[in-house]
């Protein structure tokens, strides 16, 4: 059996229980092919890289799987990762042109880095090693591996969107960027209108041909591409529910809120996430909604994000402006309309609040997939379930149909799309719930590792000139 080999820019102990989602989804076939995980330690080291790109690994076992880390130095982490991850491809991909900064010091960076991945772990890799790379911040490294003499199969995941094609554009190194992912043998996004968007540019740009049905030719290579939605541990989100924390969340939340009807939204304060639009909506549900006086209450939690990045502070600031203006218009003594919470919330006690709450409001402006409304849908009661309003524009909407899909740049259409959330009657809630959470449990995060890899272990390998 060969050994799977996951690249991501951070990693994480699959053992522990808050490794996070990636970790959980991956931890089966690490194990059980006692792979290796690659990516960067998180330290920003002050001296400069002298190894040559062959020392400076840092080797740890977790149990059978190896956990191999690299350390950048600051000016890398300042450009590769600050400057062209977070502050050209993230908004680019998020259909914000506006706030992308197109420094070509930064796309310099960002291909020195991935070039420093490869050489690393190119000595890392034996003759049938699978290499499944991970996200933005590595598009081109099977482009690295290759010029390398790398000849393993390779697939790639973006977990974000794919821009259609004329934002895509927009980037000045765009060209260079699309004919990188042709290096994979096997390309998986999160939708089929991702694959579209890819689908289209590639056609338009480098006058890719079709192969069989899921197949482009282009740069003298033949790339396999598809949609792969990331889905939960349906099983241990369950768990977790059922466990002391989730309990005791759940009933504090129901007994502190026993006379009210929570609406929840759990983010990162990101620009991606539309908060500001969401709390807009819910001022219009008070406003033309009197009804809800006294009675709705919506928990914002926003977790910090990259607040070192101007945009980030500036989206704090219009947050803390807007809960503010609500809570002091429509506050009562006894009743604050917003409770915004700025800080994390552990992951353990997510489960409780999810079930405590009548509506969830999962509304961005873009988002890859969101995997906070399929986490919502498996905590709730099936005898009682709460109702996910959901944006349209996020990925989850292509498989979570029968939840409430919003616009969320609409106003009064997500207001009162909230209204009939929290009216509607309890069949109807039971048989949206039930057709949702046999999706998430069908499509789960196993399903989706599973096929990806069946995927590209079914690749034609080596189909470049």
């Amino acid at each position: 059996m060969s050994r799977l080999v996951v690249v991501s820019n951070r990693i994480a102990d699959p053992r522990k229980a808050a490794a996070g989602g990636l970790a959980v989804a991956l931890k089966e076939s690490l194990q059980r092919t006692g792979g290796l995980w690659f990516g960067w330690s998180g330290k920003i080291r002050d001296a400069p890289d002298t190894s040559g790109g062959q020392s400076d690994v840092q080797l740890q076992a977790s149990g059978n799987v190896t956990l191999a880390t690299i350390d950048l130095n600051q000016q890398d982490y300042d450009t590769y990762y600050l400057g062209y991850a977070n502050g050209v491809l993230w908004p680019v991909f998020h259909y914000r042109l506006d706030l992308a900064n197109f420094d070509t010091h930064f796309a310099t960076a960002y291909r020195r880095v991935n070039q420093l991945f490869a050489r690393r772990l190119m000595a890392l890799l034996r003759p049938d090693d699978v290499i499944w790379v991970h996200d933005y911040h590595l598009i081109p490294l099977a482009a690295e591996l290759r010029a390398m003499g790398c000849g393993n199969r390779i697939g790639f995941f973006l977990h974000i969107p794919m821009p259609p094609p004329l934002i895509m554009a927009a980037l000045p190194e765009h060209e260079w960027l699309m004919r990188s992912l042709f290096a994979y043998d096997l390309v998986g996004l999160q939708t089929e209108i991702d694959v579209t968007h890819f689908t289209h540019y590639v056609e338009s740009e480098a006058h890719a041909q079709r192969v069989g049905t899921d197949g482009l030719r282009a740069f003298n290579r033949t790339l396999r591409i598809g949609a792969y939605p990331i889905g939960i541990d349906v099983d241990e989100f369950t768990a977790l529910a059922n466990a002391k924390e989730g309990r005791d969340m759940f009933v504090r939340m129901r007994e502190e809120y026993s006379r009210r009807r929570l609406l929840l939204g759990v983010d990162r304060l990101d620009y991606s996430k539309g908060l500001p639009q969401r709390v807009h909506a819910f001022r219009e549900l008070l406003a033309h909604y009197p009804e809800n006086h006294n009675s709705a209450t919506l928990i914002q939690i926003a977790s910090p994000s990259r607040g070192d990045v101007g945009a980030y502070e500036d989206l704090r600031r219009q947050m803390d402006s807007l809960c503010g203006a609500i809570n002091g218009d429509y506050g009562e003594l006894d009743w604050m309309p917003v409770r915004y919470i700025h800080r994390n919330v552990a992951r353990r006690r997510l489960p409780g609040l999810y079930r405590a709450s009548r509506v969830a409001l999962v509304t961005p402006l873009r988002d890859g997939m969101n995997l906070v409304a399929k986490e919502f849908i498996a905590a709730q009661d099936p005898a009682d379930p709460g109702m996910l309003v959901l944006s349209r524009f996020a990925g989850a909407a292509e498989q979570l149909k029968e939840a409430l899909l919003v616009n969320p740049y609409d106003i009064q259409g997500t207001a009162h799309a909230i209204q009939k959330a929290l009216t509607m009657p309890l069949e109807e809630r039971v048989r949206r719930h039930d057709a949702l959470l046999r999706r998430v449990r069908e499509q789960d995060v196993h399903w989706w590792s599973s096929r990806f890899l069946d995927a590209l272990a079914d690749t034609s390998h080596g189909a470049g000139d």
